[in-house]
């Protein structure tokens, strides 16, 4: 059976804090695999909770790219992709509103979405809040409230 949040959890999910490793950056940096690169990430909230970072761009179109916050549940192998960057890569359609848009966006978890069968992240917003993989990323380590390392080494570079 599918895992379902309502959007009470699923927005207590995305604002847990998320403290990223002290080498959190060699951990996230992207390897060829089959037409695009990729890297995961495992996280341990604050809460307890399992988190997953995803980071997939294609190797032939640099703006088609996804960045994932996944939530992992507790005695379940399934993901719940909480929230998602992607790139202007393609068309996407908001079935429930009946709105289209091909534009850099952000796709959201939701309770209605879940409810009529869908992907749970299937509702997504147009955004100006990212134009690359890089900014997308930086995006996604605030919007999904990771924590960065305090440490000097983890301030080194402070756009990744």
């Amino acid at each position: 059976m599918a895992v379902q949040f309502s959007d009470k959890d699923i927005k207590r999910l995305i604002e847990e804090e998320k403290p990223l490793p002290e080498n959190y950056r060699s951990l996230i940096q992207v390897k060829p695999k089959r037409g695009h690169s990729e890297r995961e990430l495992n996280v341990k909230g604050k809460e307890n909770n399992d988190f997953r970072l995803i980071l997939r761009q294609s190797l032939s179109n640099p703006i088609d790219f996804s960045i994932i916050l996944a939530h992992q549940p507790r005695n379940s192998n399934q993901l719940f992709r909480l929230l998602r960057c992607n790139g202007k890569s393609h068309e996407h359609t908001n079935t429930i509103e009946n709105t289209k848009f091909y534009d850099f966006h952000i796709h959201l978890a939701t309770e209605r979405y879940q409810d009529i069968g869908a992907k749970e992240d299937w509702f997504a917003t147009p955004t100006n809040g990212f134009v690359s993989f890089q900014e997308a990323i930086i995006y996604m380590l605030k919007e999904g409230n990771f924590e960065l390392p305090t440490s000097p080494q983890g301030l080194l570079f402070e756009d990744i």
